[in-house]
């Protein structure tokens, strides 16, 4: 009765939100969670955040997380790496975790004289991209799948090696254990590949952070050929079956145990880097985008409306990172690129009942910006430290476009390279800081994303 009641007294007195942080590798959730319970510790820089900039928040503190099988994200161990006096980046998400931040607010409008400060926890669950996209399988049949990934990857060199490999394979031989290791090895080592180019169709997410399932049969297949009337003991029957495997252990449970608990979700995307990349990165970035959450469009996926029955994701931000890497003069451009990057993902989600939104922000803000003269004209940059050599250095990445179809519909047409110019990335390492009392790390728009995100609930 004891834990009856402490759960109901938590339900209606401590209310409980549930942000779930995602996002492809190198977008970003680490330093994200990191800046953002730091600055909801210290709100000195969270102005936009009214609960914080009209002073209602009266402490925040951690508290043990409730889900005592699932790892703590080293809150501590990452704030030290990008504040301490070597400052660096932190390791980035290869697995699930989890942190409790607990706020006491007073109440605000007509309930501020009649009620006292009241707690609210917030759980943050941080978990890779790649698991996301994982989403998109599970209406997909192993022929289906097959289909997809090996028209996608027809004129891709990162592929080559792989479809080789595809092409000296009969399908419909008795499974070969060694050969089915050398075909998931090849599709592994073509994910990397991609990864590392900037794609971000790279599924299914556990080939690329395997964790505990590392090769196991259900890790062990790849996309193959059609062919009809595969005998049973056959590779690609064999093949069919790890699949279904993967989508019934693998992905339905981390979905039914953690994702159908989220309240308020945020994807982070690197769109500077899928630019850099260029038209087929940028594409690719969508259609994931669009794919990952048209599973929540009611009707679509039976297992999915079922899990989700009864509750909802209510809120979804789409940020584009990095925005320190832009002088803010191009901020706008970067978020009207973002908008219609997401536009499609946004729409399905808002279908199904959710609210979302897109802006541009630096969780952490490694550069400061300048003015430069080059070649009779003014250019205006960054100066950040350079990750690589360590030097100061100024940089100007080219200007995005006004209209973002001029980016967009290229993508959409296949274009091999951006017609008019490159647009350069620069990796910066974290700034050394000298936080003030009361202040967290510096940022930029981090607060408007916690407004939108949890500040109807404070």
């Amino acid at each position: 009765m004891e834990a009856v009641g402490d759960t109901v007294s938590e339900a209606f007195f401590e209310p409980v939100i549930r942000l779930g942080v995602t996002g492809l590798a190198r977008s970003g959730k680490t330093v994200f969670i990191t800046s953002l319970v730091a600055n909801l510790l210290d709100r000195g820089r969270m102005p936009q955040l009214l609960a914080a900039s009209e002073g209602r928040i009266e402490a925040a503190y951690l508290q043990p997380q409730p889900d005592d099988t699932v790892p703590r994200f080293d809150y501590e161990t990452h704030l030290a790496a990008l504040t301490g006096p070597a400052p660096h980046w932190p390791d980035s998400t290869r697995a699930i975790s989890e942190l409790r931040l607990s706020l006491r607010v007073r109440p605000s409008g007509l309930l501020a004289g009649l009620q006292g400060p009241r707690t609210v926890h917030l759980d943050i669950v941080d978990y890779p991209g790649e698991w996301l996209l994982d989403l998109g399988l599970l209406d997909k049949s192993y022929a289906a799948w097959s289909a997809d990934v090996l028209a996608r990857i027809a004129t891709r060199d990162e592929a080559g090696a792989f479809r080789a490999l595809v092409a000296g394979t009969d399908a419909g031989a008795v499974l070969d254990e060694p050969a089915a290791k050398a075909l998931a090895a090849g599709f592994t080592a073509y994910l990397h590949a991609a990864r590392a180019g900037g794609y971000h169709d790279c599924t299914p997410g556990r080939f690329l952070l395997p964790g505990d399932l590392d090769g196991s049969p259900v890790l062990t297949f790849a996309p193959l050929p059609p062919l009809e009337r595969a005998a049973k003991r056959s590779l690609w029957r064999a093949f069919e079956r790890r699949f279904e495997s993967y989508k019934a252990q693998v992905i339905k449970p981390f979905f039914r145990d953690h994702f159908a608990r989220i309240d308020r979700q945020v994807v982070l995307v690197d769109a500077l880097g899928a630019i850099h990349s260029g038209p087929r990165a940028v594409e690719d970035m969508r259609a994931g985008l669009a794919e990952t959450l048209a599973a929540f469009r009611p009707g679509r996926n039976a297992f999915v409306t079922r899990l989700l029955r009864g509750r909802r994701v209510e809120k979804i931000l789409f940020a584009a990172t990095k925005a320190d890497h832009l002088h803010h003069t191009q901020h706008p451009r970067l978020t009207a690129i973002m908008q219609a990057l997401t536009r499609d993902a946004a729409d399905r989600a808002q279908f199904a009942g959710a609210g979302t939104r897109a802006l541009s922000l630096a969780a952490l803000r490694a550069t400061v910006e300048e003015t430069v003269s080059h070649e009779g004209r003014s250019l205006d940059c960054v100066r950040g430290r350079l990750l690589e050599s360590g030097r100061q250095a100024a940089f100007y990445p080219g200007a995005l476009p006004e209209d973002p179809s001029a980016l967009l519909v290229p993508a959409r047409k296949g274009a091999e390279k951006w017609l008019d110019q490159d647009y350069e990335v620069m990796k910066f390492a974290p700034a050394p800081l000298s936080l003030r009392p009361g202040e967290g790390p510096p940022h930029i728009r981090l607060d408007r994303a916690a407004e939108f995100l949890i500040g109807d609930r404070l």
